[in-house]
């Protein structure tokens, strides 16, 4: 893949939602998402194989691409993500772990797709409840427009919260750290509308996975 570098001074979310809480990113991801759970289902999900083209959109920390790269080493796999400080996390832990992954900082823009499109899959996960409605169908339109056909998107990120229990743990923790607007959208049930909306075709959700923090949704659709 050809790297790209599209940084832009566009304001985003910090992970975890306030930049002093990024150095504590991984640990409290994995204490309360049940990570190992989720991703494990989502690596699974996307299946990479030697061909692949991935790119992982928002790759924060590189976590997820790591285990993809340990499963399909030779897979063309790049990260993107607008964050400098959790970039440096991510290539500290694939350098210590011998893993040879590309990372950049940037937007996901038009121009930006078109230096590594078309790719085979996309990936994202926890990124789309921190961005507005129309970022979050700008996002995906782009990544339909990026996959090849019968391309494939998988993301994990909190979907639809169907019960008052999860609604309530939602509320408390990721909606009290990266605000209600954007993040609502997703706990009513956005994110399959939009997917069709955009053109991606069979439109899934395999998996739901109940957290401290609410539900977490796995979704897989093809171009």
């Amino acid at each position: 893949m050809v790297p790209i570098d599209n940084t832009t001074p566009d304001s985003f979310t910090p992970a975890l939602g306030q930049p002093w809480l990024t150095p504590v990113y991984d640990l409290a991801i994995a204490a309360v998402t049940r990570e190992r759970v989720w991703r494990g289902l989502l690596v699974r999900q996307i299946d990479a194989t030697p061909g692949d083209r991935i790119l992982d959109v928002g790759c924060g920390t590189g976590t997820l691409a790591m285990m993809i790269a340990r499963g399909a080493p030779k897979a063309a796999l790049l990260g993107i993500d607008p964050d400098s400080v959790v970039l440096q996390r991510a290539r500290k832990k694939t350098a210590a772990a011998g893993v040879p992954i590309r990372f950049v900082q940037g937007f996901l823009t038009e121009e930006a797709l078109a230096e590594v499109a078309p790719l085979t899959k996309i990936t994202s996960s926890l990124v789309l409840h921190q961005v507005p409605r129309e970022e979050k169908r700008r996002i995906l339109s782009l990544m339909h427009g990026a996959l090849g056909m019968r391309g494939e998107l998988h993301i994990a990120d909190y979907g639809e919260q169907r019960t008052p229990l999860s609604r309530f743990l939602f509320q408390r923790t990721v909606q009290s750290l990266d605000g209600f607007e954007n993040t609502q959208p997703n706990a009513d049930g956005i994110l399959p509308v939009l997917m069709r909306e955009v053109g991606f075709g069979r439109v899934e959700e395999p998996h739901r996975i109940a957290t401290p923090t609410g539900s977490i949704s796995i979704y897989r659709c093809t171009r």
